[in-house]
């Protein structure tokens, strides 16, 4: 006899990730088992609200809040830029309605969707600040992005982004591998580097914790380039800021720590 499948949801709410197909001789001793596991978990919320408490932001603002500090220290510049995003843009990424990507954005009328990714609105201002700065140009951005890909545990409709990108650099290659390492060192991550196929850029470079991708790079130029009127060498990195808290805090889902009504800091708030 194993869990019922509402006693699976509940200890999944409250941040089990294993033992979950546990076999019992009877109904007693199952539900005993399932009430000693829930108490013991509803503690362990209890404590993570009450460490909220203490530190007073979520720790998702509190990795955000590093990056940004770590990147302004490299140079980088913070940007702020729209949370809607116009068709014409996603086309210029060479996005096409066949394309599976296309299928998850949230389209609020024909001409405007909200954001599924910051790359568009960062080359749009590299293009107008490349005529104001000197090079290289090292700008990013943090902030949510939206898609229809709920399914899954490492995955939401509304997540958040860093986005940094340098034009102009002299070795992009070497220079994206030190940034990788120096921002990771800020949380003493342990990553490995994987190259895989990506839909927009061709290739990327993914950044892998465990068995978490947490980033993707890419390096340029490359072709996508001229749409913006953008020439010379370039690295961009995505950072999944969620994706980072999970792996810091040995989460198993990906709703623990993003933006929701139900959880709060990883805690569940229905305890």
């Amino acid at each position: 006899m194993y869990y019922t499948k509402v006693q699976v949801q509940r200890l999944i709410e409250l941040g089990e990730n294993t033992g979950l197909e546990a076999y019992f001789a009877s109904a007693e001793e199952r539900d005993s088992s399932f009430r000693q596991r829930e108490r013991k978990l509803i503690q362990k919320n209890r404590a993570t609200l009450q460490n909220l408490q203490g530190k007073r932001r979520p720790e998702l603002r509190l990795v955000e809040e590093k990056l940004v500090k770590g990147l302004t220290e490299l140079g980088f510049i913070e940007v702020l830029t729209p949370v809607m995003m116009s068709k014409g843009m996603l086309e210029k990424m060479g996005l096409t309605e066949e394309m599976p990507l296309w299928g998850q954005v949230f389209w609020v009328d024909e001409k405007k969707c909200l954001r599924p990714m910051l790359a568009p609105h960062l080359y749009h201002m590299l293009r107008r600040l490349k005529k104001h700065w000197d090079m290289p140009l090292k700008i990013f951005e943090a902030g949510p992005c939206f898609r229809k890909e709920s399914k899954g545990s490492n995955h939401l409709e509304e997540f958040t982004m860093l986005n940094l990108v340098c034009l102009g650099c002299s070795k992009p290659l070497q220079e994206l591998q030190e940034t990788i390492e120096k921002l990771l060192s800020l949380f003493a991550l342990n990553y490995k580097l994987l190259e895989t196929e990506n839909e927009v850029y061709g290739y990327t470079v993914d950044v892998v914790v465990g068995e978490m991708e947490i980033a993707s790079a890419a390096i340029g130029p490359h072709p996508l380039d001229q749409n913006w009127d953008v020439s010379g060498p370039w690295y961009g990195i995505g950072l999944g800021l969620e994706r980072i808290v999970m792996v810091l805090q040995g989460y198993g889902n990906i709703r623990r720590v993003g933006r929701s009504l139900s959880y709060l800091d990883g805690a569940r708030l229905n305890i």
